[in-house]
């Protein structure tokens, strides 16, 4: 291909800058032809040096404008982060500006249809599936930033695969996942990968093999939706298989786009053969890897290099946190010679989208859909007695939690109502998903109600004992430091212990009281269980509320997974405590608080 003027000046300065440096020489700038001399003389090709970058980002969660649909407000946080495929789509054009538009590519690493108001809204209230279905707004975001590619990540499973392929078939580039297969042939049900190709000043096009993998915890986390029409082999072996034929296919530089984290332990235990968190893995164990884009820990990675055990070769991994929070750069520095191109040097880092504005075209083309969804969210739907908080559901039993649990139970109880298991005393798990929820005095909106649980989980009974029901708690109380009678407590680090526990791993039970002895070990931590005033008998039957990602065995929590199923809606629980606030028209935490408590202690003197 010929060199534009551009690109001939720049590498024949740069060439002559070298040579007068090495050698103390002038020399004549190196061309095209030079390159073939060069070669036919024996002293083989003057290699040609060119720069392309790779994009990406990850974790989007339906995240398209600046914008917290529970608060009906701009984004912001404690870190003043900005958020939204807008402010991406800003950050994009920046890159491409300075490195030249046929010089970048966009991936990004999977979960983007589930995590707002916006995307809930386009998958249940007016969903994109059907003949006149509206567009998604992230499909219709993506599309017009340019994506070159996206990995499927697990929540893309949540509103059943239907749902999923309409999406797919609004996107403008493909949704890959090479261990997403078929269950029955295991053949690949989505692409496993693509290439691009880039047009750098000289020689033949750089080819990109782009390499999709998901996560295998699709199986565990959306049982309902995928069993027996979907499996999800590990993501090292996957890759060890398709790697090479990524390269047979023509491929000089191979990106991996993996929804997993970089490592970490998984939150399945024992359940599944496979690592949740496997990039580290990826790149120590399977060669011909340049670069890795991870996701799903929600973690911010500027850069992370592990070597190649069987090629000693440096694989770069970045993961750019979430929500369209910062923007990954994979910088490629690349070598044209012989016919080949060769990858010399990769570098990783990030950009933060609270350094820049909207971009105002994104703004516009959802615009519409937007104000459906901040009308939608901004019904009122009842009143509460008093202002509710989470801002202590960390550490202390408040009415907020309680809600969540008493409409829980309140749902099994009345699904069970007349049938064989009506007798149990039903019991409800809960945990605190959003450390800003809250409800106010007075006027209850929608977005008030569903703030409190912001995820699209469904609700499901199953039958545990008391003895069960007492592990089930030992477990969850591992997400508190051990702290000894007297020393100082820190709120700061006092949660989110063993293995960084998250926040949604940390399950109280409703009906239950207990104390959890914070100075014991973790598994000798609860005492004083009891039901209804009375010590809980090991061998009593309950029925346990449970949302359906815990009953998959999400988190990995003990017997839950196991136990007895014997009712399951396929609504959301947010959608359940809508509608009880609705039937209510009152929410008085006189009705739930009380009636169980749990407490933090320390040798039985209560922490708080």
């Amino acid at each position: 291909m010929p060199l534009n003027r551009r690109d001939f000046v720049t590498r024949s300065a740069a060439t002559a800058a070298g040579a007068a440096l090495a050698g103390g020489l002038a020399a004549a700038p190196a061309s095209a032809a030079d390159h073939d001399r060069d070669e036919s003389r024996g002293r083989g090709p003057v290699p040609f040096k060119a720069a392309f970058t790779v994009m990406g980002t990850t974790d989007l969660h339906g995240h398209v404008l600046n914008w917290e649909y529970f608060t009906d407000s701009e984004y912001d946080d404690a870190a003043h982060n900005d958020v939204g495929l807008a402010k991406i789509s800003t950050l994009v054009e920046q890159v491409r500006q300075e490195k030249g538009r046929g010089r970048t590519l966009l991936i990004d690493a999977g979960d983007t249809i589930q995590g707002t108001q916006l995307s809930y809204y386009f998958a249940r209230i007016e969903p994109i599936t059907g003949t006149k279905a509206p567009r998604h707004p992230m499909a219709s975001a993506m599309n017009a930033i340019g994506y070159d590619a996206a990995a499927l990540g697990n929540h893309e499973f949540n509103y059943g695969i239907p749902l999923l392929r309409a999406y797919q078939d609004q996107l403008d580039f493909p949704l890959l996942g090479a261990n997403a297969v078929d269950a029955k042939s295991e053949k690949p049900a989505f692409p496993p990968y693509v290439i691009r190709e880039l047009h750098l000043g000289h020689g033949r096009p750089v080819r990109v093999g782009i390499l999709g993998l998901t996560n295998p915890g699709i199986a565990i986390w959306d049982k309902a939706n995928v069993q027996g029409k979907l499996a999800f082999p590990g993501i090292p072996e996957i890759a060890a298989k398709w790697v090479p034929k990524v390269r047979a296919a023509g491929a000089d530089v191979v990106v991996i786009t993996a929804h997993t984290g970089v490592d970490g332990a998984s939150s399945w235990g024992d359940q599944l053969p496979y690592s949740e968190n496997a990039g580290a893995e990826i790149a120590a164990t399977v060669p011909g890897v340049d670069a890795i884009l991870v996701g799903h820990a929600h973690k911010e990675i500027p850069q992370r290099i592990v070597v190649n055990q069987q090629t000693g070769k440096d694989v770069v991994l970045s993961e750019p946190a979430l929500w369209g929070e910062r923007l990954t750069c994979f910088d490629f520095e690349v070598e044209f010679a012989r016919g080949e191109w060769t990858v010399t040097g990769v570098s990783a880092r990030l950009l933060n989208a609270n350094t820049v504005a909207e971009d105002p075209k994104v703004v516009k083309l959802v615009a519409d859909q937007h104000k459906k969804v901040v009308a939608y969210v901004n019904q009122v739907i009842g009143s509460c007695k008093e202002a509710l908080s989470i801002a202590d559901a960390r550490f202390k039993d408040t009415p907020i939690i309680d809600l969540i649990g008493k409409v829980q139970a309140d749902a099994v109880r009345d699904a069970l109502a007349g049938g064989p298991y009506a007798s149990l005393p039903v019991l409800a798990q809960a945990a605190p998903f959003n450390r800003t929820a809250a409800i106010p005095a007075g006027e209850v909106k929608l977005r008030d109600a569903a703030g409190l649980y912001i995820y699209e989980n469904t609700l499901e009974a199953r039958i545990l004992t008391g003895a069960q029901l007492k592990d089930y708690l030992e477990y969850s109380a591992k997400y508190y430091a051990q702290v000894a009678p007297g020393a100082p407590i820190d709120p700061a680090t006092l949660t989110n212990q063993a293995n960084n526990t998250p926040d949604y791993n940390y399950d109280s039970i409703y009906g239950l009281s207990y104390d959890i002895d914070i100075a014991q070990p973790v598994g000798s931590r609860i005492t004083d269980l009891s039901y209804q005033g009375a010590p809980l008998h090991p061998a009593a039957q309950f029925v346990l509320a449970v949302n359906n990602y815990r009953a998959s065995g999400g988190g990995n929590f003990p017997h839950v997974a196991a136990a007895q199923q014997v009712w399951a809606n396929s609504d959301e629980i947010r959608n359940t405590m809508i509608a009880w606030v609705k039937a209510k028209g009152v929410i008085d935490p006189a009705d739930f608080y009380g009636t169980s408590t749990w407490r933090l202690v320390r040798a039985g003197v209560p922490v708080f």
